[in-house]
């Protein structure tokens, strides 16, 4: 008897440092993980040759699990926005390079399978959603605090993208139309608040001034990039004053959140990103105290604050998910799903 075969879906989570998939059944098992840097060496440091690590990292990806051009039903791909969500055009990605560049028919046609994209925040909430933190609810918010602080929203379950497709960006809430400088270009954004690098820099300043005496010998003299997770092991050996500003960025999140909730009043607030990894009760406790103390209470009441499950594994989830979705729409409305491409 002929042994029956694998049908698997591949998630990808295209990030500006890393690139990774997971590879599930179709009951959603992960069979298997690949990842590689966004940025190789020589000619593979250039924008337009990171389709190509993609490419790559989808291979193998499929060679570390044995799965053939055949059994692979689709893949779903989570990237840096502004996108498009129905044609999978990346329309504008300053940190990889991509301008108006069409990553679903591209990599339909290298894989011969269907590929659905979504922005890659949408999709971390979408998988916390379905197989992590965020289970049970129905109207999702998800805030990912990291080099940027990117957001996603689910109403009644389904990723909202509002009238451009890019709804959630909720790093560029305004709190001071005169604050710092945003990455964006605009002046007082969360982002340009409580991002890693804002948050980064206060805290060099306390180590200069030699009121960080923990996070000195984490970080050593290079203070450019003090990652998350000195930070938290910082805190963790008693650098007070770190652990304050820490604390009042997290609140800052909160505030943002707060507006959200007064606005869409969502079951759930999930937190992920690379800070809330290191540090998941601090966000969690900052985050829930902002909204009890500054929503309106009968939208509070209705609010759980959660620490992402999934970890690196969100986004590449939410993907398989988006992209199982995408092929069971096609299947029942007809549409020959081997090859089709999404539109």
């Amino acid at each position: 008897m002929a042994k029956k075969q694998r049908q698997c879906l591949i998630g990808l989570d295209i990030g500006g440092t890393k690139l990774m998939t997971v590879v599930v059944d179709e009951k959603f098992k992960v069979l298997g993980r690949f990842r590689m840097k966004t940025r190789g060496k020589g000619k593979a440091r250039k924008g337009g040759s990171l389709f190509d690590r993609v490419v790559e990292c989808v291979d193998g990806a499929m060679k570390e699990t044995k799965i053939g051009p055949k059994e692979l039903l689709g893949i779903g791909v989570g990237s840096p926005g502004p996108l498009d969500p129905k044609t999978g055009v990346i329309i504008d990605t300053p940190n990889i390079g991509w301008k108006n560049f069409p990553l679903a028919d591209k990599l339909s046609s290298r894989f011969k399978a269907p590929v659905a994209v979504d922005n890659d925040v949408n999709l971390g909430t979408y998988g916390e959603f379905h197989f992590g933190a965020a289970r049970g609810g129905r109207h999702v918010l998800g805030v990912f605090p990291g080099t940027g602080i990117g957001g996603g929203i689910l109403i009644d379950g389904r990723i909202h993208h509002g009238a451009s497709g890019a709804a959630g960006e909720i790093g560029h809430v305004v709190f001071d139309p005169e604050g710092p400088l945003c990455g964006c270009g605009q002046r007082g954004c969360l982002e340009a608040y409580a991002g890693r690098l804002p948050i980064a820099g206060q805290l060099a300043g306390l180590v200069i001034r030699g009121q960080a005496r923990h996070l000195a010998e984490e970080a050593g003299s290079d203070l450019r990039d003090i990652r998350s997770s000195q930070i938290a092991a910082a805190i963790a050996g008693g650098d007070k004053m770190v652990e304050q500003i820490v604390r009042r960025e997290a609140a800052r999140i909160g505030l943002a959140a707060v507006n959200v909730v007064n606005v869409l009043s969502p079951d759930t607030v999930v937190l992920g990103g690379g800070m809330v990894e290191a540090m998941p009760r601090l966000y969690v406790e900052e985050v829930s105290r902002a909204i009890k103390e500054n929503a309106l209470p009968f939208l509070a009441k209705f609010v759980t604050v959660v620490a992402t499950k999934l970890g690196d594994d969100a986004v590449a989830m939410g993907a398989a998910k988006l992209v199982a979705e995408r092929l069971a729409e096609n299947q029942k409305n007809g549409k020959n799903t081997r090859n089709a491409k999404k539109k």
